[in-house]
């Protein structure tokens, strides 16, 4: 396989819609919002998330999608939602106001780990999918809810690498794996990825993208924090595409041990 891919043929799609940058971002924690067009720009990526209690364009400055490029597509999240007829009751209103067909499903009733509620989220994919929507919703990894979310018409999965937050990385890597092994639709590594070698190594097991939030905004310079993480999931996206060779017990020289010249 040539080293050299072209963007434009590794594509990432979700609902029809196509994406060359692997890289999803979030608007939240940002100790100010001029720091995020900058960083999609230093990033590349193009699709961000946006908790609707945000999105008020009567709030002039307070706004937050004044901060945002239109060439960057705007992925409205749930946040806050406890049962599937609030999420449901959110994006019908992030979509009423202008924010369109994407939806991060987030259903959180646990409090102390802030972990997914599997069935209440499964519950409301399949009532927004039915309604036009591009679901993609958040969730604890697990096989049998990944294909029922498929079933229920959901655009991709996104299992949490860790707790939100947390920057602790891909804790949840085996049970991710499978899911990538096994699942019809884009894996989305969503949650816990705290360093750009974290990102790169969910791109590397085959996740199709990372999305990324705590970790840039409050960086020390979200604009360069940014660009680390779009370098790192391109580098871990072509080490996947390149099939690099598995892991060995013992030791295999590069050059040949014979052969030497001898005096």
């Amino acid at each position: 396989m040539n080293a050299t891919i072209n963007a434009a043929d590794d594509a990432l799609l979700l609902g029809g819609v196509r994406f060359t940058n692997r890289l999803l971002t979030g608007t939240g924690k940002f100790a100010s919002h001029d720091l995020i067009a900058p960083m999609l720009a230093a990033s590349g990526s193009e699709l961000i998330t946006v908790a609707l209690r945000r999105v008020d364009p009567k709030a002039g400055e307070q706004d937050i999608l004044r901060y945002i490029p239109p060439s960057v597509r705007i992925l409205p999240n749930t946040s806050g939602a406890r049962t599937a007829e609030e999420a449901v009751r959110i994006a019908r209103l992030a979509r009423a106001a202008g924010c369109g067909d994407f939806i991060k499903i987030e259903v959180i009733t646990d409090n102390k780990y802030l972990l997914p509620d599997n069935a209440e989220t499964l519950r409301a994919t399949e009532i927004l999918a039915k309604e036009g929507f591009i679901v993609l919703p958040y969730m604890f990894p697990d096989l049998t809810v990944s294909r029922q979310l498929h079933d229920a018409g959901a655009a991709a999965v996104m299992p949490l690498g860790s707790p939100i937050g947390s920057n602790r990385g891909l804790e949840m890597k085996a049970m991710i794996k499978r899911m990538i092994e096994t699942s019809k639709l884009p894996v989305i590594v969503d949650a816990g990825i705290g360093k750009p070698s974290q990102a790169a190594e969910a791109m590397e097991i085959g996740a199709a993208a990372v999305l990324v939030n705590t970790a840039i905004a409050t960086s020390a310079d979200p604009i360069m924090a940014g660009k680390a993480f779009g370098l790192a999931v391109q580098a871990g996206r072509l080490a996947r595409l390149a099939q690099l060779a598995g892991e060995k017990e013992y030791a295999e020289a590069s050059s040949p041990l014979t052969g030497f010249l001898r005096a």
